[in-house]
């Protein structure tokens, strides 16, 4: 049996006249950079994140970039963040010329940890903390970080609170929707998201009128009006065919959520039935909305050998992420080694994803299971 990592084939079936409608529209119009469509979304997305405004950009990386431009973040700032997430978070940072500084993660969620962030500061210098502009909490997997504690954090030190909810459209945190609680939220369109686009795109949400204001002109070359450089801005415009069909999607996203939520409570009892719970660890589920934008399970032994076994039965899988930030070779210069974030290694050794997008068939749950007994049962 084929069980894949992701099928967006199946989703792309429920959605598909609405999609070539919406397609046709936009090549009879030929407007194709921002105008109607993405000025539709940026209200659509605005009003479902509970948010006063969004801006419509062209990643989810561009979205942290901008959000760090908006917010006057550069050179000789740095940021607090985490390094078990994917390159995108703090590689913005050294994008607009500032200093990633890491804080280790919760071991039951993998969020940054409001703890570690407060060791973190408390061991800087005087001069270091000036030099501390914002934290970057990263809402991992489709669950929110503990952000009271973390947002008080921010108040004490006032700094910045820029929300990377990637991967966490519509998860909430005390009935509170990621990407409303900080001062920006970054979000991802790319389309192995929970809400995906067909390309690269992406969105910020604030509530400020005058971030909102910046980012406009900001993703348009710093350009107001036209031709009339206030900023040196960039090229983050999002498509208006990415908008049209993210706003299709858009409409779905609470059903796909459900479903994916219906699915980790059925591996939560599939997991149990084959008493692998001493072998594998399933997901935390600490706040009250995780939308399962990925299953990660955490075994405690043969992680490598366990996916190569589910490749040979065909079951896809993934590693998210084996490397953490702070030993990739690009950021050797922070001097960061093995060691200094332990929680963070852990997980990068030991985490494992499987499928659980909405389409996933119960008989194909029973098979990833299954195979996971399997393997442990040989390899005792």
């Amino acid at each position: 049996m084929k069980v894949p990592l992701l099928d967006l084939k199946g989703q792309y079936e429920t959605i598909k006249g609405d999609v070539l409608r919406v397609t046709q529209e936009i090549f009879e119009s030929q407007h194709f950079i921002l105008g109607p469509k993405v000025e539709t979304l940026e209200k659509e997305i605005a009003a479902y994140c509970c948010s006063k405004y969004a801006r419509g950009v062209s990643s989810g990386t561009d979205a942290l970039i901008i959000s760090l431009m908006a917010a006057d973040i550069g050179s000789g700032a740095s940021v607090i963040t985490t390094p078990y997430t994917f390159f995108g978070t703090a590689g913005s940072v050294a994008r607009v010329g500032a200093r990633p500084v890491f804080a280790d993660i919760d071991p039951d969620t993998y969020n940054i940890s409001p703890d570690s962030i407060e060791k973190v500061i408390s061991a800087m210098s005087t001069t270091e903390r000036k030099k501390l502009k914002a934290i970057m909490p990263v809402h991992l997997y489709g669950q929110c970080a503990d952000m009271d504690p973390l947002l008080d954090i921010a108040h004490r030190y006032n700094l910045i609170v820029i929300e990377d909810a990637a991967q966490a459209i519509g998860a909430e945190y005390k009935e509170r929707r990621a990407g409303s609680m900080g001062d920006f939220g970054c979000f991802s369109f790319y389309p192995s998201k929970n809400l995906g686009a067909f390309g690269d795109g992406g969105i910020v949400t604030t509530h400020s009128d005058e971030y909102n204001e910046t980012m406009r002109i900001l993703r348009d070359h710093g350009q107001n009006p036209k031709y009339i450089h206030q900023f040196i801005g960039g090229n983050f415009r999002l498509d208006a065919l990415q908008a049209a069909i993210v706003s299709i999607k858009l409409k779905y996203l609470d059903s796909w959520s459900q479903a994916r939520q219906e699915n980790a409570k059925r591996y939560r009892i599939l997991f149990h039935e084959a008493d692998l719970e001493d072998r594998v660890h399933i997901p935390v589920e600490r706040e009250n909305r995780h939308i399962y934008n990925q299953y990660v399970i955490r075994v405690m032994d043969k992680r490598d050998e366990l996916r190569a076994f589910l490749l040979d039965c065909e079951i896809g899988t993934d590693i998210y992420y084996p490397v953490p930030l702070h030993l990739q070779q690009c950021f050797k210069y922070l001097d960061y080694s093995t060691g200094d974030f332990p929680v963070s290694e852990m997980a990068a050794s030991h985490t494992l994803a499987i499928p659980v997008y909405p389409e996933l068939q119960e008989r194909q749950q029973v098979y990833v299971v299954e195979k996971i007994k399997d393997f442990y049962s040989k390899n005792m």
